[in-house]
């Protein structure tokens, strides 16, 4: 379903319904007793790359800005807004579009990972809470090689090798995410700069690769890739949860 130049997905009871300025995200709250993860997924979405093939989507540079507020500071699972290539091929989730190749990862988001994820290549780099972060690859190198060659043998050093090509840059941000904040994205070709209520929290000069898509989602997925190279993927059980977003301001091309 399309609402005013997005497209929603929802699954299992999830929901995006429009507000008097904005939207309202929620996810039901999921229990125990089913065994299928799959029928235990939720997601609650917008976006705008819906039903495109990757080389279409839409951005290859835009400011975001909007305010936005959590039901918790403790979600299970991931939620966040910003631009990706949805490298999975498909959305945030087990959910969504099956027609896409997997890729590597380029993105520039606000994004929040409840503890069990571990989501960064890299040691010395937030790979979960509320964090700015930035992905940035190419379609090919060659140490992709070696690093799908050492993965049944030791993820450990896939996972070294792959860092040598996915470069990424983060920062965790100390915001109390249930109350309103106005979030500012503003990729460029060269550079990505990240404000919080018009304060400057992160500016760097690793941007993503276009073109992007640009979504806002919950839901209660995990996932991790360790140091120690264990890979661990769900979903988790919690209460209701939302997020709200308003005052939405979209730009396209550099600022």
């Amino acid at each position: 379903m399309k609402k005013e130049g997005f497209f929603t997905k929802n699954s299992k009871g999830a929901s995006v319904l429009r507000t008097d300025n904005g939207y309202r995200l929620s996810i039901p709250a999921s229990k125990g007793g089913i065994k299928s993860q799959l029928q235990r997924y939720r997601l609650a979405q917008l976006d705008d790359y819906t039903g495109l093939r990757r080389p279409q989507f839409p951005h290859w540079s835009l400011t975001l800005s909007l305010r936005a507020r959590a039901s918790s500071a403790s979600i299970p699972g991931t939620w966040g807004f910003g631009l990706w290539n949805d490298p999975f091929g498909f959305s945030p989730g087990f959910g969504g579009n099956p027609f896409r190749l997997p890729a590597l990862p380029n993105a520039a988001w606000f994004f929040y990972a409840s503890p069990q994820s571990y989501l960064s290549f890299r040691d010395d780099k937030p790979a979960s809470g509320f964090i700015a972060q930035v992905f940035r690859s190419i379609s090919y190198h060659p140490m992709l090689m070696p690093a799908g060659l050492a993965f049944p043998f030791s993820r450990k050093t896939a996972r070294r090798l792959l860092r040598r090509v996915i470069a990424e840059d983060a920062i965790r941000l100390e915001v109390d995410v249930t109350r309103w904040h106005t979030y500012r994205l503003a990729w460029h070709p060269t550079r990505v700069l990240f404000e919080v209520d018009n304060v400057k929290i992160l500016e760097t000069s690793m941007s993503p690769r276009g073109p992007l898509g640009l979504v806002i989602w919950i839901d209660n997925q995990y996932a991790a890739f360790k140091p120690d190279g264990r890979i661990e993927f769900g979903v988790l059980e919690g209460a209701e949860e939302w997020i709200e977003i308003e005052d939405i301001e979209i730009k396209r091309g550099p600022e």
